[in-house]
């Protein structure tokens, strides 16, 4: 083992891997080169999803790798760091991606409903780790920095289609007058 492996870094995650009960990706983001992209990326997550999904555990090691992990209802949420990497911290970043989509879901974490709102699950992810640097693990932080991301998004959203409403009516009332 050479000392580059073993010094410190902020970099503790390697990825961050969302499966659903038959072990197909819902969700992935790889914060270094772990595989070749494409079908051995597809290997390792067959592989991580075959060692873990009949076990009651919270913390595998497989292909050199610490993985700490979470089921929910038809979910299977994973933390990926290196072998020498402090289960802790892998396990505080993945109660803080479960905490937030369980707030951000309303206690509704399902295949369904995260699919629904994938776009909160890629604001989520974003806020705890960037570039494999874990930013937040707070889950209230996280659910509300993402809240506002969605909110200011829908605004928009909803302020067109109030415009939209207004000028049908409009349209409507001068049709009718």
């Amino acid at each position: 083992m050479d000392a580059r492996s073993l010094a410190p870094s902020l970099h503790t995650v390697k990825a961050i891997l969302i499966l659903d009960n038959d072990g197909e990706r819902l969700f992935s983001k790889y914060y270094e080169d772990i595989h070749a992209i494409g079908k051995e990326e597809r290997v390792f997550e067959k592989n991580i999803f075959n060692k873990t999904y009949r076990s009651d555990g919270e913390i595998a090691l497989l292909d050199g790798f610490t993985i700490v992990y979470k089921s929910s209802v038809d979910l299977y949420f994973y933390v990926v760091g290196s072998s020498q990497e402090n289960e802790l911290m892998l396990m505080a970043v993945l109660n803080c991606l479960f905490d937030s989509l369980s707030q951000m879901l309303r206690k509704n974490v399902e295949k369904r409903t995260m699919l629904d709102n994938m776009a909160g699950v890629f604001l989520a992810v974003d806020e705890i780790v960037d570039g494999g640097v874990i930013l937040e693990s707070d889950p209230l932080e996280v659910t509300q920095r993402v809240g506002l991301k969605i909110e200011e998004t829908t605004l928009t959203e909803q302020t067109m289609s109030q415009v939209l409403q207004n000028a049908k009516e409009q349209i409507k009332w001068s049709l009718l007058k």
